[in-house]
């Protein structure tokens, strides 16, 4: 039987008094920090299978856009925004949904599907969202409603089509001197200058004449 001497026993007794102290905190402490790594494990497990599940839906929905089945793209897309609306799939189900519903003619759903997206998307999303929205509210002559979404914060690479649409929103309204200034401003933008796009600008500028 191994012996151990006082200095060793008096170790022990001080771990002892001092376990007996603070022990019952020491375990609390561990056992929420279990907990912690428990559910964030389990969150992410989570997160991972929404996307998954919606991953599959958004897969039903592509082969509807390429069947042209009005009814199915509609049905995956209001299930993707009412089962997984946080994942990245439900927005961009949204905007195929749009398209499908404004090349149908059924604006009104259009318009709905476009907020949604707008109002939920991320990032890149929620700008062509928002971008698409004010495209057919400029078609309805709802100019009010299409510079509301125009004025929204967006990311700096959308700026020339922001400031583009804007232009062509103030021309329809008359205001050319206005629109003028957004079509100089979205010009200035990188996006904006080359190819067909840079043209069409142009076009629209040099329509304006000395509006400004």
């Amino acid at each position: 039987m191994a012996h151990y001497d006082l200095e060793e026993q008096e170790q022990i007794d001080s771990l002892k008094t001092w376990w007996k102290m603070h022990g019952n905190l020491i375990t609390g402490i561990v056992t929420v920090a279990c907990l912690a790594v428990i559910g964030w494990q389990g969150w992410n497990w989570h997160q991972r299978s929404q996307s998954a599940q919606a991953a599959a839906i958004y897969g039903v929905l592509e082969q509807a856009v390429a069947a042209r089945d009005g009814q199915k793209i509609k049905g995956a897309a209001g299930e993707l925004a009412e089962k997984f609306s946080t994942t990245t799939y439900a927005a961009l189900g949204a905007l195929q949904a749009a398209r499908q519903s404004f090349e149908a003619g059924d604006l009104k759903t259009a318009k709905a599907q476009l907020t949604w997206a707008a109002e939920n998307g991320k990032d890149e999303i929620k700008d062509l969202a928002r971008l698409r929205l004010a495209a057919v509210l400029l078609d309805e002559n709802a100019y009010d409603e299409a510079l509301k979404q125009l004025d929204a914060t967006h990311a700096p690479a959308f700026s020339g089509r922001f400031q583009e649409l804007k232009g062509d929103v103030l021309a329809a309204q008359g205001k050319k001197s206005e629109a003028l200034l957004a079509y100089k401003a979205a010009q200035g933008k990188n996006e904006s200058k080359a190819g067909v796009a840079g043209e069409l600008l142009q076009q629209k500028i040099d329509s304006l004449g000395e509006a400004a």
